[in-house]
C-alpha cells in the first residue's frame, strides 16, 4: 500500500522535469505528502451539504482527506458514500473513525477520542474495542511506532490535533507569532465580531508585517505543510503577483473575524489546535451527542479506497455515483487531466447531479479546461456557488463551485 501511495503522488503531482526548479519542487512535495498530513478536514459541510442537496437515494463519491465530512454527510442519510484519497495514512483516520462508531461503548468515549483527543483512556479504548476490527494495513499504521519509541494511537493521549504535518505546521506557525508576542489562540475567546477585528488588526494582523514573515512568504515550499502542492501555490502566485502575502491576511482575516466563533470549529483549530469541548459548540457536527445512533444505523453504508479519482470512476459504471466532492483536488491537475477526470463523471453521472469542488485561486480551472462537448453537458451554477463561498466558515480558499449535469 505504501507503494500505492507513493505511485499515486506522484502521477498527481510530477507535472516539470526533476532538472527544472518547479519539478524538484514537486518532487519535494510528494515526499513530504507521503505521510499523515491531515489530522481533520478543512471544508465546510454546511456549504457542501447546502449545495449537494443530498437525498435518500444519493450516491456520493468524496475525498477523504481528514475524514470528518464522510461522517458529516452521513448524518443525512444518503444512500452510498465512497471516500478514496491518494494518501493511505488519511484513509486510515476515516478508517478508524469508522470502526470507532460500530465498536465504541457510547457517545462519550468516541468524543473522548475525536473530541478531546487528549486522554490516555483514548488508548485503552483503541486496544479493547478497535484494534482487533481493523483491516492489517490501518492497524500496522496506528501501531506502527515514531521516532519517540510510542505506537501512533499514542497521539490520541497527547492531542491528535497537535499532530500530523499540518498539525506541526500550524504550531510552527504559533511558535513564530510567540517570539513577536502574539498568542493567536486568545482570539477564540473574543465573541464579539468587532471586538475581534480590533484584536486581529492589532495582533495577527501585523504578523504579516513582519520580515521573517515577507521572507518565508517567498519560499514555496513554505506552504507544503498546508498541503498545497508547488502547482497550486504557483496558482495563488498568479491571482497576487504583487504580494501574496496580501492574500493570506485578507483570508485569514476572513476567516477570524468574519464569522461566529463561537461556533467556528475551523477557527479553534486554526488557533488553539483543538475544539470547544467546554460548551461543545465549536465541534463537527459528526461529534455531536444526537447524531451519534443515526452515524452507528449509516455506518454500513461508507466504503474507502486508495486511489485517484479518475482511476476509481474508470471502473464504475453508468449512473455509480450522483454526488461528488474534490475538494481542491484539480488544483493539482493539468487542463488535460481535468477534462479526462470530467469525461469520466460525465460517463456515470446521471442528469441532475451536483459536482463540488473548491479552488485556492478565485476562478474555476473547468471553464477552461473542458472542450466545448464536455463543458456544454455541464451547468456552472455561478451565483449559488459565489453566495456559498461568503458562508464558507473555513475561508482560506479563493472560490467554491458547484456545478449541475445537464440532460444529455
Amino acid at each position: 500500500m505504501a507503494t500505492d501511495t507513493a505511485q499515486l503522488l506522484r502521477a498527481a503531482v510530477h507535472q516539470s522535469p526533476i532538472t527544472s526548479k518547479q519539478g524538484l519542487l514537486e518532487r519535494l512535495f510528494t515526499a513530504y505528502f507521503d505521510a499523515f498530513v491531515y489530522n481533520q478536514i478543512w471544508e465546510d459541510p454546511r456549504v457542501d451539504l447546502a449545495a449537494l442537496e443530498l437525498r435518500p437515494e444519493s450516491r456520493i463519491l468524496t475525498i477523504s482527506s481528514g475524514g470528518c465530512n464522510v461522517l458529516n454527510y452521513l448524518i443525512h442519510g444518503p444512500a452510498q458514500i465512497t471516500a478514496i484519497d491518494l494518501n493511505r495514512y488519511h484513509l486510515a483516520l476515516l478508517r478508524l473513525k469508522l470502526a470507532a462508531v460500530r465498536h465504541l461503548p457510547d457517545h462519550e468515549t468516541f468524543f473522548r477520542m475525536f473530541g478531546e483527543a487528549n486522554d490516555p483512556r483514548n488508548v485503552r479504548a483503541y486496544d479493547t474495542y478497535l484494534s482487533a476490527h481493523l483491516d492489517g494495513a490501518t492497524r500496522d499504521f496506528w501501531e506502527g511506532l515514531t521516532m519517540f519509541g510510542k505506537r501512533r494511537i499514542h497521539f490520541f493521549a497527547d492531542n491528535l490535533y497537535n499532530h500530523a504535518r499540518n498539525g506541526f505546521y500550524l504550531r510552527f506557525l504559533e511558535k513564530l507569532a510567540h517570539l513577536m508576542g502574539i498568542y493567536p489562540d486568545r482570539m477564540v475567546h473574543i465573541t464579539d465580531p468587532d471586538e475581534r477585528a480590533r484584536v486581529f488588526d492589532a495582533t495577527i494582523g501585523r504578523y504579516f508585517d513582519h520580515w521573517l514573515v515577507r521572507l518565508l512568504s517567498k519560499l514555496p515550499f513554505i506552504v507544503f505543510g498546508l498541503g498545497i502542492p508547488p502547482r497550486q501555490y504557483e496558482a495563488m502566485r498568479r491571482e497576487t503577483p504583487e504580494n501574496i502575502l496580501a492574500m493570506y491576511r485578507r483570508r485569514v482575516r476572513r476567516f477570524i473575524c468574519d464569522f461566529p466563533i463561537e461556533e467556528n470549529y475551523f477557527a479553534w483549530q486554526a488557533l488553539a489546535r483543538r475544539y470547544d469541548t467546554a460548551h461543545r459548540r465549536a465541534i463537527p457536527e459528526y461529534l455531536r451527542a444526537e447524531h451519534f445512533g443515526t452515524l452507528r444505523a449509516n455506518i454500513a453504508r461508507v466504503t474507502t479506497e486508495v486511489t485517484s479519482l479518475t482511476d476509481h470512476l474508470r471502473r464504475q459504471p453508468a449512473g455509480a455515483y450522483d454526488r461528488f466532492v474534490f475538494l481542491d483536488a484539480q488544483d493539482w491537475m493539468k487542463d488535460e487531466e481535468i477534462a479526462a477526470l470530467w469525461r469520466e463523471v460525465l460517463r456515470v453521472a446521471p442528469a441532475g447531479s451536483r459536482v463540488i469542488f473548491r479552488t485556492a485561486p478565485e476562478t474555476s480551472p473547468v471553464e477552461q479546461a473542458l472542450p466545448p462537448e464536455l463543458r456544454a453537458r455541464v451547468r456552472y451554477e455561478r451565483e449559488r456557488s459565489a453566495e456559498l463561498f461568503t458562508q464558507d466558515r473555513c475561508a482560506i480558499y479563493g472560490g467554491f463551485h458547484l456545478y449541475v449535469v445537464n440532460e444529455a
